[in-house]
């Protein structure tokens, strides 16, 4: 919302020293989003002036149309005589009144008039478009042509409005009134402790059967229609200047007098309005429900097929607006038309004023449905005064008939649901309670009238709520208000004082460890939007039947491409490590931690739990029954070098061995030894895929998988070649885990190191190898690391070597040398036993 200052001032009286950087610091200490202040005519200096066209030359010499023309600027120019001027716009005749900038004059962007010699004439100024005084385009794209009444010679910048300030205010969800000046001058006149001139408090003759026809066929849709007619409408009326400018500087185009008038009271008292040409209506105004399949053409040209829960306003011949979002064309104000031979204006004459308060949640659905979003539906989905719907029709009569002198027909139409005001009981403490300060009840009660809320009691409060605020519902909100009115910098910091013997859970702790472990690794952390469509799971190559093609679907998702919940860590992994790669930033490792959701067996549809009460221990059973289960993962993605290269030495590409060790890493915080082995699994390569396995009460379960990418995976997301990915089970770890972590124990004794060289056939694992060496080392054994791994002709076809570094360390003594061998060589037997492991060299 653009708040131009010199409108806000109309209604409350400001110091005349603030500035809009004052103002702007009030408001946000009240707790508005103020994002910017505009300076208008920053960079603007006279003289500015007021001239009528005398005479144009035509200058037909040159490559382009040149105009030569004198223009009487009055005595602004100090001689009285016309001012030559050249000008290349072709939008004015002699006899149009034009703005001037005379030699001296400075226009935004320091542009520095002055006098010089151009197309062989002297140019003594300049006639200025509204684009180069920082105007803002008004539709016409040419030099400003100005009424007949305005004086020769006066100064334009006053009559133009040049200078101003313009609050840029970032408007949330719960503060819809604040669309409009009378909500914002509100605040402001809060903020300062000043009356407010409501520009709604206007007096509206009361509802009659002489009004236009009106039929509200949905009052849940529509509770609220008021209908004013004003006739006698002058067809060439325009919208005066000071109407324009208003409207420019909240960021809008003007367009006629009749819609100028009602954006301009949708600005001033925040109710959209909609005008209608009464000649181009047939028949009663309605209001319903569209028909499935019902077409309409609105104000900017498009068909548009209507869904059956659309609002729509009708006449006899059906639809002819979009109830709170657009209007139709049928029906619109149209443009005036002079006859070339009379001379006669024609156009729109007599007007029918609609000012209704239709259903938020209505609007916003219909506008989303057909992404239509336009002021008024901005203004209705955020909640609009329906209280101020005969006040906003009124003011729009009377504008129209004082610019176009029109006359208001006395018929008074107003179809309005029954309603009570709304109350909420709230003890006079507490919003000390909420902000832990002692306000009082004189504050809070003050405070409150100031909203505009009406309290009465002493102890317990009954607050009668403002029909402009639908956003105060219960006690809670009333204490935000107090408390943003009294101030949130004024709030004490102070720190909660938890109940000992809490804290983070096991599964908290072992969630942060992996972060950390991962990010020690070297891989960077990527936080996913936990949204995927069908798109991505094709992309993975998963299979028809794949458990993570059952997905939770979301009733109201954010985007129509993505509607449905993750299964699966890696398509977000997967769209980061491709838009990193695409902004040239290829060597990579990226990591998540978060939540999948998988849903299991028949999914029902939950209930809307009571917000007046605990929820029974059945209503939260039934809650929890059709909620998916949503187990806590851990994923990583690498493509491009793992190691860089340099003076140090060389670098080193990421591979599947990476992905492998990244899983080992997480399993290592979780205090987890994983089973390591070889599997096909998409969408991983089939021949570098790994399956991580855990024993959990004595029995092997599948935690997650590692290793390279498939090809066509690859392909299908756009990523470098032999991208590889992991992704592990972090509460099927934890389950694996028989105990809380315990230090490792550190022996005072040195280690004994005995490597051993095992040839054993290819399709032979290193897993099974490693298991059976540790298992048969026994528990002498501290460590075991695979460092070298061997194939080539000594070995023969279809073999390969296998080097590991077994260390050896008693906790209570040195072990001799006899007694480290004898573990060595216990461990190969077993191996050889188990695998066929040949000793190399043997």
């Amino acid at each position: 919302m653009r708040v131009p200052l010199s409108w806000l001032r109309e209604y409350v009286d400001l110091p005349a020293t603030e500035t809009g950087r004052d103002v702007q610091a009030k408001l946000i200490s009240a707790g508005l989003e103020v994002e910017a202040v505009e300076r208008l005519g920053a960079g603007l200096s006279g003289p500015l002036v007021v001239g009528k066209v005398l005479t144009i030359e035509e200058l037909t010499e040159f490559k382009k149309p040149i105009r030569f023309c004198t223009v009487d600027v009055g005595q602004a120019n100090g001689t009285g005589e016309p001012q030559e001027i050249i000008c290349g716009a072709r939008n004015f005749a002699v006899g149009d009144k034009v703005v001037v900038a005379l030699p001296g004059a400075v226009l935004p962007g320091d542009f520095r008039i002055a006098e010089r010699k151009t197309y062989g004439r002297v140019s003594r100024g300049m006639i200025c478009s509204g684009d180069e005084l920082g105007m803002g385009s008004d539709g016409t794209h040419g030099i400003i042509v100005l009424p007949p009444e305005h004086e020769v010679g006066i100064d334009a910048t006053v009559l133009l409005e040049l200078f101003d300030e313009v609050l840029d205010i970032a408007v949330t969800p719960d503060r819809g009134y604040c669309l409009s000046m009378r909500g914002v001058a509100r605040e402001a006149a809060t903020a300062y402790g000043l009356p407010l001139r409501d520009p709604a408090l206007l007096d509206v003759p009361a509802p009659n059967s002489y009004g236009y026809p009106v039929q509200v066929s949905d009052p849940v849709g529509c509770d609220r229609f008021t209908a004013r007619t004003v006739v006698g409408l002058a067809p060439e009326a325009r919208s005066p200047i000071w109407l324009q400018r208003r409207l420019q500087k909240a960021g809008m185009r003007p367009i006629s007098l009749a819609v100028d008038v009602t954006n301009y009271v949708m600005l001033e008292l925040g109710q959209p309005l909609h005008a209608y040409d009464r000649n181009r209506l047939d028949g009663p105004i309605g209001v319903r429900r569209a028909e499935a399949g019902e077409k309409i053409t609105t104000l900017d040209g498009t068909v548009r097929v209507l869904d059956a829960a659309d609002l729509v306003i009708t006449d006899n011949r059906g639809p002819i607006g979009i109830a709170g979002v657009m209007g139709g064309a049928h029906t619109e104000i149209a443009d005036p038309e002079t006859d070339a031979e009379t001379g006669f204006v024609t156009g729109t004459s007599e007007v029918v004023i609609e000012a209704a308060h239709f259903d938020p949640i209505s609007i916003a659905r219909t506008a989303r449905r057909h992404k239509l979003s336009s002021e008024a539906s901005k203004r209705f989905e955020r909640g609009v005064d329906p209280q101020a719907a005969a006040a906003a029709a009124q003011r729009t009569v009377d504008l129209l008939v004082l610019l176009a002198g029109g006359t208001a027909e006395a018929g008074v139409t107003e179809v309005a649901a029954p309603s009570a005001p709304r109350t909420i009981a709230m003890p006079a403490n507490h919003p000390d309670k909420v902000a832990g300060v002692d306000y009082g009840r004189e504050t809070v009660v003050r405070r409150l009238q100031e909203v505009g809320c009406d309290v009465y009691g002493q102890d317990e409060l009954v607050v009668t709520v403002p029909s402009w605020r639908p956003d105060l519902s219960e006690p809670n909100d009333l204490a935000e208000e107090v408390i943003r009115l009294e101030g949130y910098e004024n709030l004490p910091s102070t720190l909660p004082k938890p109940p000992a013997g809490r804290g983070l859970t096991e599964r908290q702790r072992t969630h942060r460890r992996v972060g950390r472990a991962l990010a020690g690794a070297g891989y960077v952390e990527a936080l996913n939007y936990p949204f995927i469509g069908e798109q991505a799971l094709d992309q993975l190559g998963l299979d028809a039947d794949d458990a993570r093609r059952r997905v939770v679907t979301l009733v109201n998702p954010l985007s129509d491409e993505e509607p449905a919940l993750r299964t699966t860590l890696l398509p977000g992994l997967l769209g980061a490590l491709r838009r990193n790669d695409s902004r040239g930033s290829h060597d990579l490792a990226l990591f998540e931690t978060g939540l999948v959701f998988r849903p299991e067996g028949e999914q029902g549809v939950a209930v809307r739990l009571p917000v007046d009460r605990r929820p029974t221990d059945e209503e939260i059973a039934g809650v929890n029954a059709v909620l998916p289960r949503q187990p806590r993962r851990a994923a990583v993605v690498l493509a491009g070098a793992r190691e860089q290269a340099g003076w140090w030495g060389k670098g080193r590409p990421s591979d599947w061995a990476d992905a492998v060790e990244a899983g080992r890493t997480v399993a290592a915080e979780a205090g987890v030894e994983l089973i390591i082995s070889a599997d096909q699994h998409a969408p991983w390569h089939p021949g570098r895929c790994a399956a991580f396995h855990v024993e959990v009460n004595g029995e092997k379960v599948l935690v997650g998988h590692a290793g390279e990418l498939h090809p066509r995976v690859v392909k299908a997301y756009g990523l470098p070649a032999r991208s590889c990915a992991m992704e592990i089970d972090l509460d099927l770890l934890e389950q694996a885990n028989e105990g809380p972590l315990r230090a490792p124990r550190i022996s005072a004794f040195p280690v004994a190191t005995q490597d051993v060289a095992l040839v054993v056939a290819t399709e032979v694992p290193a897993a099974e190898v490693e298991a059976a060496l540790r298992e048969g080392a026994g528990e002498l054994l501290e460590s075991i690391r695979l460092f070298d791994v061997y194939t080539g002709d000594q070995l023969g076809e279809g073999a390969k070597s296998l080097a590991y570094a077994l260390k050896f360390r008693a906790t209570d003594r040195t072990l001799t040398v006899d007694e480290a061998s004898a573990a060595r060589d216990a461990a190969v037997a077993l191996a050889s036993e188990r695998t066929g492991a040949v000793l190399r060299g043997a």
